[in-house]
């Protein structure tokens, strides 16, 4: 019996910016980095997932006027599971702002697994790391460090500007897993997904929240996927119509899609069968979207 997965909830400052840092899926989309948001509170920026580009695409948010993404500021991220698209920036999130004067280590919270992955991380560039900080570049050692917390439902994380809380979501074969739910000193409330099917602990964990960010696919393209690859994307994923029937059970104020999935389909085709169910305002996410 599969374990269910789980959703987080963190609480938000006055200040608050969502950032897409990446909208993208598995496919190496050169327009779409790998899955990746940032929820910056008075200045300060929580990373939720680490897909390909993460850095990056946090150095292009800070230059085009969100000054807190700046990578030395990379500081604190969220895994919401331990799939590779998902994850497989953390190498450079790890080492990146640890080169470019981050003066703290990584505090990386995750399911069950974060931690040994993030061992085999250090441990692979342990040679780079003794170099940097014992040679000529004389790097900082905290920053170099990486602090893990494995986590189950519940407070998680709580700060000046913060405060975290998981609960249970469905993905597939995947134990563990999470989504965030951001709630300001003001009241603003942001809700992440990451990778998830239809599930009750999203309409709950947004209940009339500000910004519902999903992930989505078409209905058009499932259609003409193999029947192995409908099998699959139905147990890991949510298609457009559950979305819209998820959303207008959750009320955001506003839905953003990121890892969309159309394959053979395409965004105005997604945004008509998701609209057909829900009526309410959506928007179809890209990389570097503001909200």
């Amino acid at each position: 019996m599969l374990l269910p997965l789980l959703f987080l909830a963190v609480s938000v400052s006055a200040e608050t910016k969502v950032v897409l840092l990446g909208a993208g899926n598995p496919n190496a989309d050169p327009e779409r980095s790998g899955p990746s948001v940032a929820v910056v509170v008075d200045a300060v920026p929580y990373i939720v997932d680490f897909g390909p580009g993460v850095v990056r695409r946090a150095a292009a948010a800070a230059r085009k006027g969100v000054p807190g993404l700046a990578v030395e500021n990379l500081r604190t991220a969220f895994a919401t599971h331990l799939h590779s698209d998902h994850t497989s920036g953390l190498s450079d999130l790890f080492l990146t702002p640890a080169v470019l004067d981050r003066h703290a280590p990584l505090l990386l919270y995750g399911p069950p697994g974060i931690r040994a992955m993030a061992g085999h991380v250090r441990q692979a560039y342990r040679e780079d790391v003794e170099i940097r900080t014992k040679g000529l570049e004389f790097g900082d050692p905290k920053a170099y460090r990486i602090e893990v917390r494995e986590i189950q439902p519940g407070v998680i994380h709580r700060d000046e500007r913060v405060t975290v809380r998981a609960s249970a979501v469905k993905h597939g074969q995947w134990k563990h897993a999470y989504g965030y739910r951001f709630d300001s000193k003001d009241g603003r409330s942001v809700v992440i997904s990451g990778d998830c099917g239809p599930s009750d602990a999203i309409v709950e964990a947004c209940n009339g929240c500000d910004v519902l960010l999903h992930e989505v696919y078409s209905v058009a393209g499932f259609r003409k996927r193999t029947p192995q690859w409908q099998r699959y994307h139905s147990s890991f994923h949510t298609s457009s119509e559950e979305l819209g029937r998820i959303a207008a059970r959750a009320r955001p104020k506003v839905l953003v899609l990121y890892h969309q999935l159309v394959w053979s389909s395409n965004e105005a085709e997604l945004m008509k069968e998701l609209r057909a169910v829900y009526t309410g305002r959506v928007v179809y996410g890209n990389d570097l979207d503001v909200f």
